[in-house]
């Protein structure tokens, strides 16, 4: 299979399935000498694992990170950093059934259509299981990034019908509550929505913002590596995006010229900045030195315990009503897997930038 493999220099290839032996990463082009240890790996992965609330499945996974490769005495080597989470909970039998039909909202199908072959315990590589690797090796990315005072917030921003009043926007809130939200009254009602959907054996889905400051202008190329098109890729790259956005979006399209452009001014100590941000900090495909803002639209989870109309993989009609250990909502758990590979672009788009310039190439090797 080609395609698990990200980036140029900063690159990461994951590996496994969701009820193997283990899945992993291997990141590779990580600068030498960044502090890491496996604690610092484990508080990102302990954000997406299963089983931290009613709203998450309930298979029970400690998500515990062994770092094998390209660390030592407590730093990256800058040789390939190897990392690998175990299996320990898989209950393949609740998917036998699966093999039989084709799930709607999966995989399933176009799997057995591209492959000939498709490994029906929880999805095998299309399992959201598969996300262990993104989020261990954008942990490093982000780690390396934040050296660089550049951070990443990453928060769910509505869930089904409800919205964050973001004038009541908190950063604490979004790790003190189950659903990610920057907005405690707002977290409430998506509770009690999500409570309901769960009562009727159905789920759903939401959006995603994430907002990165401290980036410089001048990350990213014009023409086919745009930094908004590569942040794009790597967020559709993740199962549940079915949108992404970036600055006002898809609002864009009502404005004229005159409410759209943002216009250029200097500050207090003569520096170029804008006196508004609705290109999400990106112009051109290149950071213009603004926050950049964009959103991710996620499904609903395509797993549900209410009756679903499909067809077995010969064709006949049947009703199915899924069985086994499914999220309510992928929203809560995909906000650090939008964070890290953001970062992992970031991270990327950063080290190639090194040679964009020629002036600082000399400046670098002529000290």
């Amino acid at each position: 299979m080609a395609g698990s493999d990200y980036g140029t220099i900063f690159k990461i290839t994951t590996w496994g399935e969701s009820h193997g032996k283990g899945l992993g990463v291997v990141a590779d082009g990580c600068p030498a000498g960044i502090p890491l240890d496996e604690s610092m790996i484990q508080e990102y992965l302990d954000r997406r694992k299963p089983g931290q609330s009613k709203y998450t499945t309930p298979r029970k996974e400690s998500d515990q990170v062994e770092i094998l490769s390209g660390v030592f005495e407590g730093k990256t080597t800058g040789t390939p950093i190897s990392m690998m989470v175990r299996n320990e909970n898989q209950k393949s039998k609740d998917y036998s059934e699966i093999a039989s039909y084709y799930r709607p909202g999966h995989a399933d199908f176009t799997f057995d259509a591209k492959y000939g072959f498709r490994d029906y315990r929880g999805g095998g590589r299309s399992s959201g299981r598969e996300t262990i690797g993104r989020v261990a090796g954008g942990a490093i990315a982000s780690l390396f990034l934040k050296q660089l005072g550049i951070h990443i917030t990453a928060y769910t921003k509505s869930i089904g019908p409800i919205h964050c009043n973001m004038a009541d926007f908190n950063a604490r809130e979004i790790l003190n509550n189950r659903v990610c939200m920057p907005d405690a009254q707002a977290a409430k009602r998506a509770a009690d929505y999500l409570d309901q959907c769960m009562a009727e054996k159905n789920s759903c889905g939401g959006i995603i913002e994430c907002v990165i400051t401290g980036v410089p202008a001048g990350i990213g190329d014009p023409v086919f590596e745009k930094l908004d098109a590569n942040l794009a890729k790597a967020i559709f790259s993740i199962g549940a995006v079915k949108g992404f956005e970036i600055g006002d979006g898809f609002l864009a399209a009502d404005a004229t010229g005159l409410t759209n452009n943002d216009a250029f001014c200097t500050d207090d100590q003569g520096n170029i900045s804008k006196k508004t941000n609705h290109a999400g900090g990106i112009l051109g495909g290149i950071s213009d030195g603004s926050p950049i803002i964009f959103r991710a639209a996620i499904k609903p989870t395509p797993s549900i315990g209410a009756p679903q109309q499909t067809v077995r993989t010969d064709g006949t009609p049947i009703t199915v009503e899924i069985k086994g250990r499914h999220d309510p909502i992928i929203v809560p758990r995909a906000v650090v897997v939008v964070e890290t590979m953001t970062a992992l672009t970031l991270a990327d788009m950063i080290l190639k930038n090194m040679s964009a310039d020629n002036r600082k190439i000399l400046d670098f090797y002529q000290k």
